[in-house]
């Protein structure tokens, strides 16, 4: 089973690549305060399809280039 993430498009500027932030809550482990962890994902995108604010779902692939290692899977909303 590979990984699979759901994030939101916030660039749509090269071809057949997306980069996708995904963000997700973190309990600190001294002060146990909630805090936002954002990561940023080099997509691809073989028909460019997503446009900026799309919400995605992205699956763990083999390296495509020096930076991208996921696939666009579906678009949730748009």
């Amino acid at each position: 089973m590979r990984k699979q993430i759901v994030g939101k498009v916030i660039s749509d500027k090269m071809q057949k690549t997306r980069v996708v932030i995904s963000e997700r809550l973190i309990k600190h482990p001294k002060y146990k305060k909630y805090y936002k962890h954002r990561t940023k994902y080099y997509v691809h995108d073989e028909k460019n399809i997503t446009k900026v604010g799309d919400v995605v779902l992205i699956e763990e692939t083999r390296p495509l280039s020096k930076l991208k290692r996921w696939r666009l899977v579906k678009v949730l909303s748009q």
